[in-house]
């Protein structure tokens, strides 16, 4: 089996260290195992996503010395690709359409004995009590009332039955190699959104879908994404897709302990170049070799 992984930035601003360590990392990776290396840019936030930084991200990497297949597949020109698998999810009966509001969402998180917490999606939902009949979702599309589909966790754990309990995920550790089997637990998140009128495929849905298209058998990644995989794994599994291998790489911190960022400006790879670093300190900085 050939190795295959693939850097995924979005195009919201320009690549710091810790983008550097990740994309520097997949590239080492793939090279030691005759592999390849993919480039996809994730743009489906049409709000935040920019093509002038785009082409600063293709800048960086090229001056990091990454190379990569082209065309570079751009999850905004595929949304018909991402509707196909969202109707297949449809089909299957584990979507429902929530027409709640955040704001909405967050006053019942609010009135719930027990608050939900806060996931990567922002505040977790855990479903509506009771079902929307389906004259009241006519009725309230008719009336042009927003909804998003939500991935329901309870209709996912009916349809698998025992295999849901048995989901996992294998993950590579960064620094041994060393595999491990870990018990995946999508239902922590509570039923996520798929997809939007504003955004019509969330990032899990087109994530889990590109890297099957794409041949992807190794996912390498930071590790605040890890929880994320829980739900990776779940669709991939309704879906009827392969499941990569995971890395969750540790996270840079600059030297206050906080997470690099889009808005550290003065670590952006940009910066650094103009103040006259080369490729190869910035491996160093990053603690990766020549």
């Amino acid at each position: 089996m050939t190795f295959v992984t693939r850097f995924a930035p979005s195009p919201t601003g320009r690549l710091h260290l810790g983008h550097a360590y990740s994309a520097l990392l997949a590239h080492d990776m793939s090279r030691r195992e005759g592999g390849l290396l993919l480039l996809r840019m994730e743009d489906i936030d049409a709000t935040r996503c920019r093509p002038e930084y785009e082409a600063a991200i293709l800048e960086d990497l090229a001056w990091l010395g990454l190379t990569w297949p082209t065309p570079v597949r751009r999850q905004s020109e595929h949304f018909t690709d991402y509707a196909s698998a969202l109707e297949k999810l449809r089909n299957i009966g584990v979507l429902y359409r929530c027409f709640l509001t955040r704001r909405e969402i967050a006053e019942e998180a609010m009135s719930a004995p027990h608050a939900p917490g806060e996931g990567g999606d922002g505040i977790i939902y855990r479903g509506p009590s009771t079902p929307m009949s389906e004259d009241e979702q006519e009725f309230r599309m008719a009336r042009g009332d927003a909804f998003a589909w939500r991935l329901s966790m309870s209709y996912s754990q009916d349809l698998l039955g025992e295999v849901f309990a048995r989901l996992e995920f294998r993950e590579r550790d960064e620094a041994t190699k060393a595999e491990r089997s870990i018990a995946a637990r999508p239902e922590i998140h509570g039923d996520i959104v798929l997809a939007r009128k504003d955004t019509p495929a969330s990032y899990h849905l087109c994530v889990v879908h590109d890297d099957a298209l794409q041949g992807v058998t190794h996912v390498i990644r930071g590790e605040d994404l890890r929880d994320a995989t829980h739900v990776h794994v779940l669709l991939q599994r309704l879906l009827g897709l392969p499941q990569p291998i995971y890395t969750h790489h540790h996270l840079l911190t600059d030297e206050t302990g906080r997470r690099f960022a889009k808005r550290d400006r003065s670590l952006t790879l940009a910066a650094l170049r103009d103040a006259g670093l080369a490729a190869v300190d910035i491996r160093a900085r990053i603690g990766l070799p020549a």
